[in-house]
């Protein structure tokens, strides 16, 4: 006898959870992870709670169905295995009412410039007249203090009504805060991951960021728990992912995207930097070289529907102020100018989300009324 999904499946069709008159197949219990090896048939049911009363009935009664509707040679006893849906994340308390929008940058890897990506264009929307936070949230990797030529500041503590709360050092227009502040900049920093997230939840929770236009997170390259704490705790309003345009890369960065977009953690990504886009040597400005490939993180923005909101070259001076502590867009140079522009499309961008979640609020409301 041969035996296939369909079978299995029409068999299931005569189980059926009770009190909605629905079988388990057509509300979509049955996982997508059924195998089939000679006679022995294996696959998972999927349920909403962990303490469904109804479990192991429903078990029971999916082993009889195949037995009796598909073949009583079959060896399914045993082999159904229960699963149940994630928690979703709880929503995120308002800790930061004087904050209007918290945009997280982050990177699927590292060594793609994220940092710097995130600095200049905190300065530019500084310099664009904006109030601007910046949260060093890389926790092991903690590069903000020398990218603001700030290593040696020590943040120092304020009473605002009746608590005591960090006050962030000011730099460029920027208010800053890092646990590079609070270690020594030559020790590494060995704690597991549930220090680390309390520690970037009382960079957050107890400092005094005051009214911002802009809260930029400097997220750590890749996916891990510090990214859940921060979606956890804050309400972000939407990611920035920074790439180069090399297939490497571009592969993490996808990751980066799914993570993001997905259910458990459901932020919008509001747009895409291409970061070391190309190089151009001083002695010939017309000239560009695809060290790392040609238009990659375009090609991902139009692929994943993305914006793009900037290509940024390969510039020597570009390093050297990430180095020095002094970031070119401070300056009005064609370097400063691309960050300026980043700036603008990202301002942007983060506008027309607001516009269109206002809208969806009210219709919404309307709904309800």
């Amino acid at each position: 006898m041969n035996i296939y999904p369909k079978l299995i499946l029409d068999a299931l069709e005569k189980v059926r959870y009770p009190g909605t008159g629905k079988n388990i197949v057509e509300m979509g219990m049955i996982e997508d992870d059924m195998r089939i090896e000679g006679n022995k048939v294996s696959f998972s049911i999927l349920f909403e709670k962990q303490n469904d009363p109804f479990m192991k009935s429903l078990v029971k009664a999916g082993e009889t169905a195949i037995l009796t509707y598909a073949g009583e040679n079959i060896d399914i006893k045993g082999n159904i295995n229960i699963k149940t849906k994630p928690s979703p994340l709880p929503a995120p308390l308002d800790l930061l009412p004087g904050v209007k929008n918290i945009i997280a940058i982050s990177s699927g890897k590292g060594g793609v410039g994220k940092s710097t990506v995130a600095v200049n264009l905190a300065v530019a929307l500084a310099k664009s007249g904006y109030k601007v936070g910046l949260l060093d949230a890389d926790i092991f990797g903690p590069s903000i203090p020398k990218m603001f030529h700030a290593e040696e500041a020590k943040p120092y503590m304020e009473r605002i009504g009746e608590r005591e709360l960090i006050a962030p050092i000011e730099q460029y227009g920027v208010k800053i805060l890092s646990i590079g502040f609070f270690i020594n900049k030559k020790d590494a920093l060995v704690w597991r991951g549930t220090m680390a997230s309390n520690a970037l939840k009382q960079l957050i929770t107890d400092a005094h960021w005051g009214e911002l236009d802009y809260f930029l997170l400097d997220l750590p390259p890749g996916t891990s728990d510090i990214h859940l704490t921060l979606v956890q705790t804050l309400a972000v309003t939407g990611v920035v992912i920074v790439t180069t345009p090399q297939e490497v890369a571009l592969a993490d960065a996808r990751k980066g995207i799914s993570m993001f977009t997905g259910k458990k953690i459901n932020v919008p990504v509001i747009g895409l930097v291409e970061n070391m886009a190309w190089f151009t040597p001083a002695e010939l400005p017309e000239n560009k070289y695809y060290i790392f490939g040609k238009d990659g993180g375009k090609q991902l923005s139009e692929e994943m529907h993305i914006p793009l909101l900037g290509q940024i070259p390969i510039v020597g001076n570009i390093c050297e102020g990430s180095d020095s502590g002094a970031p070119v867009a401070l300056n009005d140079s064609v370097t400063g100018e691309i960050f300026r522009l980043l700036a603008e499309k990202m301002v942007e961008q983060v506008e027309i989300r607001n516009k269109n979640l206002s809208v969806t609020k009210r219709v919404v409301a309307i709904t309800k009324n």
